[in-house]
């Protein structure tokens, strides 16, 4: 019974069953010991940061942690932008980064790195494990840390203590300590306040408020109001469709999100921090409530937020839930060239019940969310923490997390980019994913940040640094050496056509659509 050893079974005892890993030779002991645990899945990542994107999607829909496995600092540097996205949507991960026998670092190998100091950033959780005895209790806390605020914890795993010999077998599975109640004087003082404001509510709704219980009530809470309820401006998991109710998403161009929010004078955040502007732009506030508005927080990341919306929801004893007729989807598009409009209208009606949505297409069929309002019920995904990359490895996770669910990954071509090889893990995972690659040759979204800044007319330097084309590249060619079958649609009738076909059948299929 090695350190290793008793690191998977402590895994497994807790319910960690998943691993995504992109092992090295300090891991090697590590890997054998899984060899030695069937109990435990092990995907393979041929990037780090498809396995720290993966297991980001696999958290956010089943809300426990997978493992990650990642090989020293530089491993650990690789997967960091997705840790940062994992990060901001309150996922629970557990990260595992080998590292050089502990007697080996004072000779400063090439690989050596200040791992602690990698990980704070991206982590709410560090401990590098002391030897092969301290491996379970320190598991243990890592995994209830991860748990109880939704948050990444990383641990480092030095060789030596993953293969010498442990001198007892892991005990019994931990109490993770439950999510901290609101109080009831809490929830008491804040329906008061409530009741007695007479301008426009609002509630903004993030992490477990977003979806199941949680957004029921907070519908409820905005019902009894007269407000309305809004999702973050890239939320990490909303759910979305008939029946739900149809939250209002702030959006990302800082003059639209102005507008939005611009009658709202109390607002409650649940789950989700004060809306503010992605960047800084001249002559335009941060904050993107009005100057008079006031702000109120609903626990923190340690809180029962669910729980707590149900309370404040009952003390307002709110009328049942007024039901609206389910929005209408899309006309159908007929055939022509392929917009962001018209690709979302097919996706919005094909969309079947249970799809989870995980959306990278940046400035590319932006109307999807609002389209898809009349869908079937499904959840929506998007890169929280603004690192891009992460479309591909959500898709990837969401897919391993819920087997029976269809995964559609719409996708924009230049930050897909950053994690194609995941589209390799989704092929040899036989992963139900349908890829759609809104192909419009261009970092779209820096031209409009260009043009939000008052810039002007975009020179021959700069638009070198926005186009992807010259030379082209070619997804399906991408995707089939990948293992992934793939097809092209340059007109609405064929990539209609495709989805349908796609999304009929289970596994992993690629379209190329040409905006």
């Amino acid at each position: 019974m090695t350190g290793a050893d008793v690191l998977c079974d402590t895994l497994l005892g807790h319910g960690v069953n998943v691993c995504f890993a992109n092992p090295g030779t300090s891991e090697m002991h590590f890997v054998a010991a899984l060899d030695r645990k069937p109990q435990m899945r092990c995907v393979l990542g041929l990037f780090e940061g498809v396995v720290t994107g993966a297991a980001d999607g696999y958290g956010r829909m089943t809300r426990t942690p997978a493992a990650t496995l990642l090989h020293t600092g530089p491993g650990l540097a690789n997967g960091l932008a997705n840790l940062h996205n994992a990060r901001r949507a309150h996922t629970p991960v557990l990260n595992l980064v080998g590292d050089h026998a502990s007697y080996h670092l004072r000779f400063d190998a090439p690989l050596t790195s200040d791992i602690e100091s990698l990980a704070r950033p991206m982590s709410d959780f560090v401990r590098r494990i002391s030897g092969p005895d301290s491996v379970e209790a320190d598991t243990t806390t890592a995994y209830c840390a991860a748990v109880t605020a939704s948050s990444v914890s990383t641990l480092i795993l030095p060789a030596d203590a993953s293969w010498s010999e442990a001198q007892h077998r892991p005990s019994a599975r931990a109490m993770v300590p439950a999510r901290r109640a609101i109080e009831p004087a809490e929830i008491r003082a804040l329906a008061k306040r409530l009741r007695q404001h007479r301008g426009t509510f609002g509630l903004v709704v993030g992490s477990d408020a977003a979806f199941g219980p949680g957004l029921a009530a907070a519908a409820q809470i905005a019902s009894a109001l007269g407000g309305r309820v809004f999702s973050e401006v890239i939320p990490g998991r909303q759910e979305r469709g008939r029946g739900v109710y149809a939250v209002t998403k702030i959006p990302y161009p800082i003059d639209a999100a102005l507008r939005t929010l611009a009658q709202v004078d109390l607002l409650l955040c649940a789950g989700a921090p004060e809306p503010v502007s992605f960047f800084a732009y001249p002559g335009k506030p941060s904050k993107l409530l009005p100057p008079h508005a006031a702000v109120i927080t609903l626990g923190d990341r340690e809180s029962d937020i669910a729980n707590g919306l149900d309370a404040l929801a009952r003390e307002l004893s709110p009328p049942p839930l007024f039901t609206r007729s389910a929005p209408q989807l899309p006309d159908k598009p007929m055939d022509g060239p392929i917009s962001g409009a018209t690709l979302a209208a097919i996706l919005a009606r094909s969309l079947p019940e249970g799809a989870i949505i995980a959306y990278e297409g940046l400035t590319s069929a932006v109307e999807l969310f609002d389209m898809t309002a009349g869908a079937p019920q499904h959840d929506w995904m998007m890169t929280s923490g603004g690192a891009i990359g992460d479309g591909l490895p959500l898709a990837l996770g969401a897919a391993i997390a819920c087997p029976n669910r269809k995964v559609v990954c719409v996708q924009a071509d230049g930050s897909g980019m950053y994690t194609l090889q995941a589209l390799w893990t989704m092929a040899r995972e036989r992963a139900d994913v349908l890829i759609v690659v809104c192909k419009n040759r261009r970092y779209a979204i820096l031209e409009a940040e260009m043009a939000n800044l008052g810039l002007g007319q975009i020179g021959r330097s700069a638009r070198q640094m926005m186009s992807l084309s010259d030379p082209d590249i070619d997804w399906v060619k991408l995707a089939t050496g990948m293992g992934v079958e793939a097809a092209k649609a340059e007109s609405n009738r064929t990539l209609g056509d495709l989805v349908r076909t796609a999304i009929s059948r289970r596994g992993s299929f690629l379209i190329e659509a040409a905006l």
